[in-house]
């Protein structure tokens, strides 16, 4: 029961030490590959919605100023524009339960996540920013799944996970909160529907913030 005590506090203060430090680090070189990731998860939430709901996808872009769109047809669009941030805060606890998982070996699951961004690339990916940046990013998760062991392959989910978490949710706020003239997934979502940008801005960050909450506490638990 100790031994447990000891994994569930040391992983709460790991968390800890990770935002404190995503936070001063965030506007710096160290951070920037990780915000793309994060942006690339917001797009493919788009993607899987429109998907789901009976849409196409044609193309997804990324730029390098933490930007992107998804290109497609048909869907519910109430449902896609919703999709983006808390699509990219679900796969950010995924990856962050899922490093955490007895189940599943880290290493492959590391594996996993690099094919499936080389896949996306392939498939979908426009523009020579996103696909430079897939590819190289799909070799490096897939490389270093395949150098390093479980520790730090789960490591390395952990903070992609955590980075997309933080990023969902300080993106709301900038995007949304902060800056409402922004024509954002809210704006555009606002127009659909009637109902003001900020509206969507305070109920989907508070959603964010609870599914945080939710996911870290459960990643703890389970330590």
């Amino acid at each position: 029961m100790r031994d447990r005590t000891k994994r569930q506090l040391a992983l709460a203060a790991g968390f800890t030490a990770y935002f404190v430090a995503l936070w001063y680090l965030w506007y710096t070189p160290v951070v920037y590959p990780l915000k793309i990731f994060v942006v690339l998860l917001h797009e493919v939430s788009h993607a899987l919605a429109l998907i789901a709901t009976g849409g196409s996808v044609d193309r997804i872009t990324l730029n390098p100023q933490q930007g992107g769109a998804t290109w497609g047809y048909g869907g519910v669009r109430f449902i896609t524009l919703s999709a983006g941030y808390l699509g990219s805060l679900v796969l950010g606890g995924m990856l962050v339960l899922g490093a955490q998982s007895k189940r599943i070996r880290a290493q492959w699951l590391l594996g996993f996540v690099g094919v499936t961004v080389l896949v996306l690339t392939a498939l979908y990916l426009d523009g020579a920013f996103g696909v430079g940046f897939g590819v190289l990013f799909g070799l490096a998760m897939l490389g270093a799944s395949q150098k390093l062991g479980d520790l730090w392959s789960g490591r390395i989910l952990t903070a992609l996970g955590l980075t997309s978490i933080g990023y969902a949710i300080f993106d709301i706020k900038s995007d949304i909160l902060d800056r409402p003239e922004v024509r954002s997934d809210a704006a555009m979502l606002a127009e659909l529907t009637g109902i003001p940008t900020l509206f969507w801005g305070v109920l989907w960050i508070g959603l964010a913030i609870a599914a945080a909450f939710f996911l870290l506490r459960r990643a703890v638990r389970n330590a």
